[in-house]
């Protein structure tokens, strides 16, 4: 490994040296000379073995025909494909969607918008472009970035000769999108379907569909500034949704592989040591540890010098006090990952959420492209309203450092650094609409402003006219489907669909060109002039005099 270094370290040398004779316009016979120099080191260095070369590219879109299971998970023991729940498939004798997916009433569609508005209003504040990418990659893509959970990854079947998989998680194929793009800065947000075999948990908010919602920042900048904006970030948003009280665990990947290495885990166990020691905010320490002695082979005693450190959590107190901890302290890693640890609770006392924010030593945080500072949001207890269960949904948001994940995919190996966050939005959505089924909260499940109504038969060309008026001028209206409907059943509908306004046509208000504007709560009704009748909905509905 050490004479590997030395010869890259030549190579790159001697590369310095042929571009400084290039520049410099040296004669074409030094240059030749120095050129094949720098190529019997390459040669001698040959090709590295531990670098997994990525072909950069979005994949086909030529699937088989669904009847053909063209979306057929490859992993053994999926009870049934995916795309066997389309509509018009022969031999589907029930209709049913697969186990971890559900379908969304529109009373659930209007709590998610609301839910999907305060993320995104926050992410906008905070200065983020949006992208989009395919909802399936290149198998090899998303293999080797998520430690234990690989197997959890759903493969496809492909008529065009390419391997592929759903996404599992967003960041993988943002590193993916900088290192195609060649781009170095961005500051993104990303909402949108991933994809898991996991075991589904649907009161928990646990699916094997369901959206994140991701917002990261790429680039070389000053340390921990722009990792104290995502967890500001985090912070802003659980506040907004006003989903219970929560707190922000804080560590660093750094600290815990310094961990391991003082306490006798050998490099190869790590990653496994570390996706156990993830477990914690699940099971207790002893079902923890004996994971690590009997499934992963660990020394009882390293084991127990393990659950020394990981039992610990504290504020910026406890970092304090690991700087001076006579073995972690003499560990590079893990020093640098406690300097930026201190660095970060700074800004976060000045951006007011250091009491929102907690190092605990046991969060781990099992995907392997994390390189620094690793975050988790959990409720500290689910808001019990009048009538409610307690509802155990474990983390709502969770994120950190990759800066090595990018170079996984550039054929030069560049590196970008990223930090990032994600929303775990199907979680919140279970809080969110257990509380509104307790306390029977009606929820508006369209944003009509007003409807257009008659008093009298043979009216439905005007109704026709004025509503059309109304939608050509922004107004979202609403008519009845009938020539004649009763006035008391336009009312009425009004009322169910929480429809504030009805602007009601007679004979009468015809021949005086007015409309009669009635308030649905207070029933009151005042005659509107019908060139006045837009500005008026307007006003009283709050919505903006002009449409830029």
């Amino acid at each position: 490994m050490a004479e590997r270094a030395a010869l890259e370290e030549l190579v790159k040398l001697q590369g310095e040296r042929v571009r400084g004779l290039k520049q410099q316009k040296a004669s074409a016979e030094l240059i030749e000379e120095e050129v094949a120099k720098l190529l019997k080191l390459k040669a001698q260095l040959g090709p590295d073995e531990s670098k997994q070369k990525f072909v950069l590219k979005t994949p086909k879109t030529r699937f088989h025909h669904v009847g053909q299971a063209g979306l057929e998970p490859l992993t053994s023991g999926n009870p049934s494909a995916l795309a066997s729940r389309s509509a018009g498939i022969t031999g589907v004798s029930h209709c049913a969607w697969p186990q971890g997916t559900r379908d969304y009433s529109p009373r659930q569609m209007a709590v998610r918008e609301k839910v999907f508005d305060v993320i995104i209003r926050c992410f906008k504040r905070h200065g983020a472009e949006v992208i989009d990418t395919p909802v399936f990659e290149l198998k090899e893509t998303l293999m080797g970035k998520y430690g234990e959970d690989s197997k959890l990854i759903y493969d496809l079947k492909d008529q065009g000769g390419e391997l592929l998989s759903l996404r599992y998680d967003l960041t993988v194929p943002f590193a993916r999108y900088l290192a195609m793009n060649k781009l170095t800065n961005i500051k993104r947000y990303h909402i949108a379907k991933v994809y898991r075999r996991d075991n589904p948990a649907m009161t928990r908010g646990r699916y094997r569909e369901f959206y994140q919602c991701d917002f990261d920042i790429a680039g070389n900048f000053d340390p921990m500034i722009p990792d104290a904006e995502c967890l500001k970030i985090m912070c802003e948003i659980l506040s907004s949704l006003q989903i219970g009280d929560f707190l922000v665990k804080v560590n660093d990947r750094r600290i815990l592989d310094g961990m391991f290495a003082i306490c006798g885990v050998s490099d190869s166990k790590f990653r496994t040591i570390c996706s156990s020691v993830d477990k914690l905010d699940k099971v207790s320490w002893e079902e923890v540890k004996n994971e690590m002695v009997g499934e992963k082979g660990l020394a009882p005693e390293v084991a127990d010098r393990i659950g020394d450190y990981v039992q610990q959590h504290g504020g910026v107190s406890l970092v304090e006090q690991l700087l001076q901890d006579p073995k972690l302290s003499q560990n590079k890693q893990a020093l640098e990952g406690l300097g930026d640890l201190k660095l970060l609770f700074e800004y976060l006392t000045l951006f007011g959420i250091d009491d929102k924010i907690s190092f605990d030593l046991s969060l781990a945080r099992g995907l392997d492209y994390y390189t620094g500072v690793i975050y988790e949001a959990v409720l500290l207890q689910t808001p019990a309203q009048a009538g409610e269960e307690p509802l155990g949904v474990g983390s709502v948001a969770a994120g950190g450092r990759y800066d090595g994940l990018v170079g996984m995919f550039d054929p030069k190996g560049r590196k970008v650094p990223c930090v990032g966050l994600s929303i775990g939005v199907e979680r919140i959505f279970s809080i969110v609409e257990q509380r509104l089924e307790a306390l029977e909260e009606k929820i508006r499940t369209t944003e009509t402003q007003v409807l257009v109504a008659s008093a009298q038969k043979k009216l439905l060309e005007e109704r026709l006219k004025l509503v059309s008026e109304l939608w050509d001028a922004g107004i979202k209206a609403e008519l009845l489907y009938k020539k004649n409907p009763k006035l008391l059943n336009q009312l009425q509908y009004c009322e169910e669909a929480g429809i504030p306004l009805v602007a009601i046509i007679g004979e009468q208000e015809l021949k005086d060109g007015v409309i009669k504007l009635r308030s649905v709560t207070s029933r009151e009704e005042v005659d509107v002039r019908r060139e006045d009748l837009v500005e008026e909905i307007k006003r009283r509905t709050g919505q903006p005099l002009c449409i830029c």
